[in-house]
């Protein structure tokens, strides 16, 4: 009889299964736990990554872009005068998403988007208006609408903005005349015109200011045909993401 009881005392207590079923329990629990830690993406990290992407794939003139639609954003912070003075860098970097967004909807709205081109890379965000939209063939005296639409962008953004390259670009064509010996000094004039514009009339901090001509040597299409050197000829504003060292 005692023998028998010592039997059924020892077959007391958790059936076997139990202890492979807590180890499956503890499985599942580490698995949802490593999600977990995945999902946690550094938000500074991934703009940079997705800004770094879309400098890589680029966008063609007249063609169509492959992300989606940029959505607003809350309003940022205002980078002032005193924060980007030259041989400093500004603590806030230019949130290019925002930038990007008000500029297009503004080009939008105008019925501009032929005219101006926006898009985002990694050095910022840069607005490419046509030289016909800015000046007369040889020419480096803006025109009226062109004047209108540098006062506006201007004031969308002068105050969020760290610093401005403004860069002139001409097709290949060699000048036959004018003023201006060759493209080199064309597009020179042409980007140092619309900077003084942008300080005298869309009041521009100077110190954020930068202008400088290309000519026809970073053309964004091969300068093969009408259509093509007419993309060519263009003043870029490119929106910095960061004040420059």
């Amino acid at each position: 009889m005692a023998h028998k009881k010592k039997e059924q005392q020892a077959s007391v207590g958790a059936p076997l299964y139990m202890a492979t079923y807590g180890d499956m329990v503890t499985l599942v629990l580490c698995f949802f736990v490593l999600l977990f830690a995945m999902s946690s993406v550094d938000a500074e990290k991934f703009k940079k990554a997705l800004i770094s992407l879309k400098g890589s794939l680029g966008v063609l003139r007249g063609g169509t872009a492959t992300e989606s639609p940029l959505e607003p954003n809350p309003p940022i912070e205002a980078v002032t005068t005193d924060q980007i003075s030259p041989g400093t860098s500004p603590q806030r970097v230019l949130d290019t998403q925002h930038v990007a967004y008000t500029i297009e909807s503004y080009l939008r709205k105008e019925n501009l988007e032929k005219s101006i081109q926006v898009t985002v890379n990694q050095r910022g965000v840069t607005v490419s208006i046509s030289d016909q939209f800015l000046f007369d063939s040889g020419s480096a005296v803006l025109k009226n609408d062109g004047k209108r639409v540098l006062y506006k962008i201007a004031a969308l953004v002068r105050n969020v903005v760290p610093a401005v390259a403004i860069e002139g670009h001409t097709d290949g064509v060699p000048l036959n005349g004018g003023i201006y010996r060759d493209n080199w000094g064309l597009s020179s004039a042409r980007a140092g015109v619309v900077a003084s514009y942008m300080e005298s009339e869309g009041a521009f901090a100077p110190e954020k200011l930068q202008a400088v001509g290309y000519s026809s040597y970073r053309p964004v299409v091969p300068n093969d045909t009408p259509e093509h050197r007419a993309l060519n000829r263009r003043v870029d504003l490119v929106f910095l993401s960061q004040y420059p060292k």
